[in-house]
């Protein structure tokens, strides 16, 4: 990895690349004062990070004495230790201050810098360095998670989150793919690879026979990624499997992860584990990658006009079969209604933005589609946090906008000099063309905070016009980088369609008619960039084939303290929020009452609405606040969710702006017809998208068939709020009360056999008000056995009677292994996990209402038929499954007495108040609001429930993510 070569053969250049003439760049400060060092400027505190499993509470990790600033967030601190000190833990050598890791990646960085001649002097470099540590101080920007785990250790200096493979149509490049791909996910990291060179299924090999096709190696490289994601340590394996439209194989394609969600159903009601993570979900496939289907020009305008569209062999470019395009698309978009993929990518879209088309096309991405360029190459990312740009007059900091973007976009390329990469081809790649990805987050929180609604023209105006100041001052600073330490070696070859490219940003950006203020002078200022970076770049050329992505931001948007990731809307109006000593509450989001006051509304009007989204978690019938300010409060989620269609907008108005792509899922509600994916897919072609994914709300045939409907009375009973500096403003308190069943009352008894191992259930009911007492008996009288059972039965029933509701019983003992297990002599439970797994799903049959236990996917044997009937008589008329699953002529059983007993009222005055159903992250916190079980899996570190980031999942418990940075 010494020296490198462009592919094109121009010539070598050393990895040392100097600057000419001693020029350098000089570094003026923004945010740093002269003599004071950005450490001095703030408080510090020593803290104690314990990170616990909030749902059994067995401790994860733990550090005490960690030193962060005070502003900062008990979760952000919490995630920075927990991921990014390294040293092993309890030794001497273990970071144990932010000032500790910002000084690893910052020294390294200016080293670097100075080595390879980026500055004009000593003086600049030691300016660069303070404006950087204050940046990462202050929560500004962040590099993405590799630069935290690698740089200024003694571990490979990997900087990139995101890689792009490419596979031929032999044998050794197919096994050097599974090498790469899992070389790539040991280093934390994700990975796309397009298969279309593949030859089908309907060619013949040289030796006469056929051809395995692209979809069956995709199940080699499935089980290597589920294999390592199991191990990981950093972060889980991401990978994204592509195949082109034209392939003779895109059916067989299409229906792969259809097809084995249909396969999780038919295990999971024969009593299998099929939980995310559970012991039986290996046995599926393909559900360790997205896939995508690249769409062409060609295709989509047969789609359009119904015309026939040929499908092409690999290994001449004959027509193999002559299809209809309207019949395939439909395909497309039935399996992407049923299970969230395929998802597409639009190829002629994305070469038409295509910097180095003489080197190469684009034929794949990484795993959360934004990074698009060349085969065997990488990406390191960073984001800008913009509300730290939002002043408080409501205007945007559009001068320190700009200079954060130079210092950024120079640290981010000064790392492609020193950076380790895990093949040598990707190394030579990413050298000669020298790929970034500056982007941003909290978007959706500075468009909330400025009174903007996220689906609305004024919103997108700003939006493009901060992503085109942002692109177009990051190819400035690239420009003027060639300048000085040279262009990118395949610029060369390159250079007239970079040109045609930047003038197509150019004028896009100038296609801009802005409207509001903040706005006009975003885009006014993009204009000079603009016009400045392409005059320098036609002098020196760009030091980068590209600057810019929209990532999800996951774990470094949690680091940044971000409300909302990348270009996403806010979640919801309300979130969790952890404690300082322990503890957590629920909040209304900071940018709620700022938004309130940038609309003009008085204190006592802006402290009554947060009080009451505190209590509903929406903004309908807010006290004093007006109808046509709604739309400013519009979520992802709950009351007032945004259209699918204002999410593809949005990305439309900065997709021309970004030189790769846009991480983000289009979320659609359960009730979404394939015909609505048909619509959204389409436009997005139309709107000039290059890429875009779906998610219909419980699509994956592994939730819950159906789920509990919004109840606003219990809703409003069951949100607790707290008062946090004005923002919050209520909290309820609960002291449970036993209510003993009396002398007398109902019982019923159940023999089972679980695995050959034989027993009795005796249930005793309340007369008039649910489960109270559960008595069991395994073996004889006196065996250890028989003690444990009876002690159990004693705390179960002790437990029910203080009012805990007996659906948190079986969710947390159903799925339970431990042998006995096996067959069972139980109709309606044919497989048990072990006896309690058994026992617990006996007793939701018996004691809870249907609507619960469908949320807990425990159904008797009745309904599970009833259900697959109407599953088939969906597919057979095209119909909502879930809705036919619904309508099925089985009458869901009640209960055999009321629901489960709550505690009495102690006091005549008292009001009885329900508990809060127990949550451990903002998506639980919104499933208690309104009602509804949202599709987010659960994290496989810590168990709590992941929440969207772009088109992947982040933990705010631990800060796993899915995908990148």
């Amino acid at each position: 990895m010494g020296d490198r070569a462009d592919e094109g053969g121009e010539g070598v250049t050393t990895s040392k690349s100097r600057n000419k003439a001693g020029a350098g760049l000089k570094i003026e400060r923004v945010w740093t004062t002269e003599g004071v060092h950005p450490y001095d400027e703030v408080a510090w505190e020593r803290r104690d990070v314990v990170m616990t499993n909030w749902r059994d509470g067995s401790i994860n990790f733990e550090q005490r004495g960690v030193e962060f600033p005070e502003s900062w967030s008990v979760n952000a601190a919490n995630i920075v230790t927990t991921k990014y000190f390294r040293g092993a833990v309890g030794t001497p050598e273990r970071e144990w201050s932010l000032r500790q890791l910002i000084d690893r990646v910052v020294d390294t960085y200016r080293t670097a810098g100075e080595e390879y001649g980026y500055f004009a002097g000593p003086a600049d470099a030691e300016v660069f360095a303070h404006e950087l540590t204050w940046m990462l101080l202050h929560q500004v920007f962040s590099f993405n998670s590799p630069v935290w785990f690698n740089v200024g250790t003694p571990s490979p200096q990997q900087v990139s989150a995101c890689f792009i493979l490419a596979v031929d149509d032999s044998m050794d490049s197919i096994l050097d793919w599974y090498k790469e791909e899992g070389r790539i996910f040991q280093g934390g990291s994700g990975a796309g690879v397009n298969l279309s060179r593949i030859r089908s299924s309907k060619e013949l090999l040289s030796s006469g026979g056929t051809a395995s096709g692209p979809v069956s190696f995709m199940r080699g490289a499935d089980a290597s990624a589920g294999t390592i994601k199991s191990g990981g340590a950093t972060r889980r394996a991401a990978k994204m499997v592509i195949l082109d439209v034209d392939h003779p194989d895109i059916e067989e394609f299409v229906a792969t992860k259809a097809r084995e969600e249909d396969k999780i159903r038919a295990l999971r009601d024969a009593g299998f584990d099929m939980d995310l993570g559970g012991a039986d979900i290996v046995s599926v496939q393909y559900q360790n990658a997205n896939n995508s289907v690249r769409v062409s020009d060609e295709f989509m305008t047969a789609v359009e006009n119904g015309g026939g569209f040929d499908l092409r062999g690999r290994l001449d470019g004959q027509t193999i079969e002559t299809i209809d395009a309207k019949k395939l698309f439909h395909t497309i978009s039935q399996a992407a209604w049923e299970c969230a993929d395929p998802g597409l990518q639009y190829d002629d879209t994305i070469n038409d933005w295509h910097t180095c088309p003489e080197t190469g096309r684009i034929t794949a991405s990484n795993p959360c589609s934004e990074y698009l360029h060349l085969d065997n190459s990488s990406c390191n990312l960073a984001s800008l946090n913009l509300m730290k740009f939002l002043r408080a007059d409501g205007g945007f900091e559009v001068e320190k906008f700009v200079k954060s973007v130079e210092f950024v976009i120079t640290a981010m390329d000064i790392s492609i000099c020193f950076a380790d990469f895990p093949t040598e081809k990707i190394g030579e790649t990413t050298r000669a063309y020298r790929q970034l990805g500056i982007g941003y987050a909290n978007l959706g929180a500075l468009l909330m905070a400025s009174g903007l609604p996220y689906d609305s023209e004024q919103g997108r105006e700003v939006s493009a016009a901060i992503t085109s100041l942002m692109t177009g001052t990051a190819y400035r600073r690239s420009a003027e980088l060639a300048g000085i330490v040279g262009a990118y070696d395949g610029y060369a070859r390159n250079a007239e369609p970079h040109k045609r490219v930047m003038r197509k940003h150019a004028a896009a950006n100038d296609a801009i008619k802005p409207t509001g203020t903040v706005a006009t002078a975003l885009q006014r200022e993009a204009t000079k960039q603009w016009t400045l970076g392409n005059k320098l770049g036609d002098k020196f050329g760009w030091r980068n084939s590209q600057a810019s992505v929209l990532a999800p931001t996951g774990t470094i948007g949690l680091m940044m303290d971000c409300d909302t990731t990348g270009v996403e809307p806010d979640l919801a109006l309300v979130k969790f929020k952890k404690l300082v000593g322990g503890g957590s509450m629920q909040i209304v989001n900071q940018t709620v009452p700022r938004a309130l006051r940038s609309l003009g509304y008085p204190e006592e009007q802006v402290e009554a609405i947060v009080e009451h989204i505190a209590d509903h978690g929406h903004v309908v019938d807010a006290p004093g606040l007006k109808p046509e300010h709604y739309p400013v409060f519009d979520c992802a989620m709950g009351e007032r969710s945004i259209a699918p269609m204002g999410h593809v907008r949005m990305m439309a108005a900065v997709q021309p702006f970004i030189s790769g792509a846009i991480s983000k899922t289009v979320n659609m509600p359960e009730q979404a017809t394939v015909e609505d994916v048909e619509k959204i897919y389409f436009e997005g072609w139309k709107l000039g998208l290059k890429a875009l994914a779906i998610y219909r709300d419980n699509c994956k045939v592994g939730q819950p068939l159906s789920v509990a409907k919004p109840n606003k009375a219990t809703a409003d009973t069951q949100a607790p709020a707290a008062e946090v500096e004005k923002v919050v403003e209520k909290v309820v308190e609960y002291r449970p009360v036993r209510k003993r069943l009396p002398k007398k009352r109902p019982s019923q008894t159940v023999s089972f056999s679980v695995g050959g191992a034989e027993g009795y259930l005796t249930a005793s009911s309340y007369p008039d008000d649910g489960l109270g007492e559960v008595f069991l008996k395994m073996s004889k009288q006196g065996s250890t056995l028989a003690g444990v059972m009876d002690a159990f039965s004693v705390a179960i029933s002790i437990g029910l009677q203080y009012g805990v509701p007996l659906e948190t019983y079986v969710s947390k003992f159903t799925n339970m292994r431990f042998e006995p297990a096996g067959m069972t002599d139980d109709p309606d439970v044919r497989m048990a996990a072990s006896v309690m797994d058994y026992i617990f799903r006996r007793l939701a049959l018996d004691f809870l209402p249907y609507d619960r236990r469908a949320e807990l996917g425990i159904f008797t044997a009745k309904e599970r038929a009833a259900q697959l009937r109407a599953e088939a008589e969906a597919e057979a008329s095209g119909a909502d499954l879930t809705a036919m699953a619904a309508s099925a002529p089985v009458e869901a059983p009640e209960p055999k007495t009321g629901p489960v007993a709550q505690p009495a009222q102690e006091l005549a005055d008292a009001a009885a108040v329900k508990p809060a159903p127990a949550v451990g992250s903002s998506t639980e916190l919104l499933e208690a609001v309104i009602g509804k079980a949202a599709d987010a899996p659960l994290c496989f570190t810590c168990g709590t429930k992941m929440r969207p980031a772009g088109s992947c999942y982040v933990c705010e418990g631990c800060g796993s993510t899915s995908g990148c940075s």
